[in-house]
């Protein structure tokens, strides 16, 4: 027995099977509809259809009758009312069990629906196109669509509602075994026809919010941060990319999701071109990777350990970046993620074929045949190094990237902020100290900057001729991080140049980079010993710039 959610509360009958004797088919993807018509039609169920659907069911051969037909009124305003009529949402709604329900079908001479078929304007695709125009992405707004898998969902004990292709060959297994659909087919239809109208109601939402006028915000959303709104209620529009093995650790299951529509550029929009499943914890090195070298104009590599770059380089010469990014830290470069922002050519997949080298994973826009053959054929780790082609060129100068959201799940909710992907403003920085940065310490300075704000907080990172010589990452005391990568640099540290995320709280870190032979220092100032480290770098005749800019990668 069930109760009918509604003013009027009823008790009715749900039957197990509901013989399939008539089905409403309207379809924006045709793809299968033809076979599937074939098989309703050799099981003697009698098919409804409109517009596009009608057409090619009856070009056929198939025996269909027309929706305007059955109602008496035509398709109008340029199909946007086709199946919008009481005769077709009665005889979708109405409860078979409940005799007044019966006594108003047949007063109207409406008739039972038994399946609704129906898939809905592709509105998402058609917004993944950047230069849609707003008219045309409207028109793909489907409105007959949602109304009638909603209709035929929340009968679902008298409706079996298909939303999707690959629910035909279920459909027909059913009909085929039982004479017509079974309640638990049809509740488990109905759940996806929600997530199906919960994900484009999303897609719509999002479109909207995208495309608000600068400066306009809508009565409902409630703070502002620039031109970016933010709503009380976030909509997350996710695709099943993956199964994978395991999480960060063989007892935790994993999934890997994307965004939908997904973006080029991304690693969700990546292929993997050779080697083992990807596992969890690549996936985020690999993130990591790209996120460092996507925005530097030179070539540039990347050396991604648990999601820190232990090694980072540029020079005009790809290989030439990538000896130098392993060489900054070749202990931990073991078993590392690796990320290029140019495509890789024999030379560098050379280099990395040189004896004592393994690595996990590279991620880069492209790999010539030769490095492919190289790094599939010549090292130990041939079969298993995993190759991902990002298919897309990272920028020849750093862009802004379209402003987007990082989120982070904390306990029974999510933190969201705008992804700290902006450039540098080169324009704010000051020069705090008497001594001034040459330019080839500026130049360091400058890429350090670029690197820091991929490190783990508290972060330092130490840099000579464009290389990262040392990093120091997820220290609970900045000093700490000073002396980390102090250390990891060793004799080269000499004439390096130093970066720190966030301001320095005491000088006590200027006088571990004064010995450690410091000559120039990039922070964000902002601390009330500013002075004392100012006076400290002054005293040891260190050059200091302020960014303004903090850099916390928590």
């Amino acid at each position: 027995m069930c109760a009918a959610p509604s003013h009027q509360a009823r008790e009715y009958v749900v039957p197990d099977v509901v013989p399939l004797r008539r089905a409403l088919l309207s379809l924006s993807d045709k793809k299968g509809a033809v076979e599937l018509a074939q098989e309703l039609t050799a099981a003697g169920v009698e098919l409804l259809s409109t517009g596009g659907t009608l057409k090619i069911l009856a070009e056929a051969g198939i025996p269909v009758r027309d929706v305007a037909d059955y109602t008496g009124y035509p398709e109008m305003m340029d199909g946007r009312v086709k199946t919008l009529h009481p005769k077709i949402h009665g005889g979708i709604l109405a409860l078979r069990g409940i005799a007044e329900h019966q006594a108003a079908m047949q007063e109207h001479g409406i008739l039972p629906i038994d399946a609704v078929i129906v898939n809905l304007y592709p509105f998402e695709q058609t917004v993944a196109n950047p230069d849609v125009k707003d008219a045309v992405a409207i028109e793909n707004i489907d409105i007959g669509g949602p109304s009638l898998i909603r209709g035929a969902a929340k009968n679902h004990a008298y409706v079996a509602v298909v939303t999707s292709p690959n629910q035909y060959g279920r459909l027909t297994h059913e009909l085929k075994q039982h004479g017509g659909t079974t309640l638990a087919f049809r509740r488990e239809l109905a759940g996806a026809a929600y997530a199906l109208t919960m994900q484009y109601d999303a897609a719509i939402t999002t479109y909207f919010a995208r495309t608000a006028p600068a400066g306009a915000v809508a009565s409902t959303w409630t703070q502002t941060s620039g031109l970016e709104t933010w709503t009380p209620r976030l909509n997350l529009q996710l695709q099943c990319v993956s199964t994978l093995r395991y999480g960060e650790n063989p007892h935790q299951g994993a999934v890997y999701y994307a965004n939908a529509p997904r973006r080029p550029g991304t690693l969700v929009s990546a292929q993997q071109r050779h080697g083992k499943e990807l596992s969890y914890n690549n996936l985020l090195d690999l993130d990591a990777a790209w996120g460092i070298v996507k925005m530097l104009p030179e070539p540039a590599a990347a050396v991604i350990k648990h999601n820190n770059p232990c090694g980072a380089a540029t020079h005009a010469e790809l290989a030439v970046a990538m000896r130098n990014a392993w060489n900054g830290d070749p202990v931990s470069a073991f078993g590392s993620v690796l990320g290029l922002n140019r495509a890789v050519d024999e030379a560098t997949a050379e280099l990395l074929c040189e004896p004592d080298r393994f690595v996990e994973a590279i991620i880069a826009p492209g790999f010539s045949e030769a490095a492919f053959n190289i790094l599939t054929t010549k090292p130990k780790w041939r079969a298993n190094v995993r190759l991902v082609e990002m298919g897309y060129a990272a920028p020849v100068a750093p862009q802004p990237l379209p402003q987007s959201q990082a989120m982070r799940q904390i306990d029974g909710g999510w933190l969201v902020q705008d992804a700290d992907t902006a450039p540098d403003a080169y324009n704010e920085w000051r020069v705090a100290t008497h001594t001034t940065p040459d330019p080839e310490m500026l130049a360091d300075l400058k890429f350090a900057w670029a690197i820091v704000r991929h490190v783990k907080s508290n972060a330092i990172v130490l840099v000579k001729d464009r290389m990262a010589l040392g990093v120091g990452a997820g220290q609970m005391s900045r000093v700490d991080a000073v002396e980390i990568s102090i250390r990891k640099a060793g004799p080269r540290s000499r004439g390096a140049v130093l970066a720190s995320d966030a301001f320095f709280p005491f000088a006590d870190s200027i006088a571990h980079a004064q010995a450690a032979g410091i000559t120039a220092v990039i922070q964000p100032g902002g601390s009330k010993r500013d002075d004392e480290v100012i006076a400290a770098c002054d005293a040891a005749g260190i050059a200091m710039i302020f960014t303004s800019r903090r850099h916390f990668k928590h």
